[in-house]
């Protein structure tokens, strides 16, 4: 397994469905956004940033002390541009374009150690998919990094990549945090979410 992937997780979203942000929504012992650190460190992954707005930034440093947090000043302008953020961040740590990197939205929970594994064993962009339904997080490669480097931050990941599919046994991936009957679904898979991290 490749050891040392990068990992960007995204957590800049106004949360204006849910009514409060989505990163510090309690699970366990934790939030989303230690939930997935954790998962991501367990997973190997390293440095692990994390993308977030400047409202929620000392909320999210004190969550993840280890992370190194970088602020997107536009977040509104869409996801890819927090992906753009993350991704300049680990430029200039480490003086070039990395050749790979995770990235995992921090409202979509559905996914476990295991699988990130998997997906890190790909040598393409890919995406893990269990039955029909696709999910998170994905791996960019090489000239698909460069790609979303050079997109409009408000333009759609899925219309920059062509993802390869990992195949997962996963029923939870799917699983995506916007609005009360989402939080209610978390709840109801709390133990199974914590279980699997």
């Amino acid at each position: 397994m490749s050891k040392g992937v990068p990992a960007i997780i995204l957590a800049a979203g106004a949360s204006s469905r849910l009514g409060q942000a989505k990163a510090l929504v309690n699970i366990g012992d934790t939030n989303l956004l230690g939930l997935a650190y954790r998962r991501l460190q367990h997973a190997g992954c390293s440095p692990i940033v994390v993308v977030t707005s400047s409202e929620l930034a000392f909320d999210c440093l004190t969550s993840v002390p280890g992370a190194t947090i970088v602020i997107n000043k536009a977040p509104q302008d869409g996801r890819t541009g927090s992906i753009q953020c993350g991704l300049m961040s680990l430029c200039g740590d480490h003086g070039r374009t990395p050749r790979r990197v995770l990235i995992a939205p921090v409202d979509r929970p559905g996914w476990n150690v295991s699988m990130v594994k998997q997906l890190m064993e790909s040598k393409n962009s890919c995406k893990p998919v269990s039955g029909d339904r696709s999910g998170h997080p994905v791996i960019l490669i090489d000239g698909d990094i460069e790609e979303v480097l050079a997109s409009y931050p408000d333009e759609p990941l899925r219309d920059i990549v062509s993802f390869d599919s990992v195949q997962v046994d996963y029923q939870l991936i799917s699983l995506n945090i916007d609005t009360e009957n989402d939080l209610q679904s978390l709840l109801e898979n709390e133990q199974t979410l914590l279980k699997n991290d």
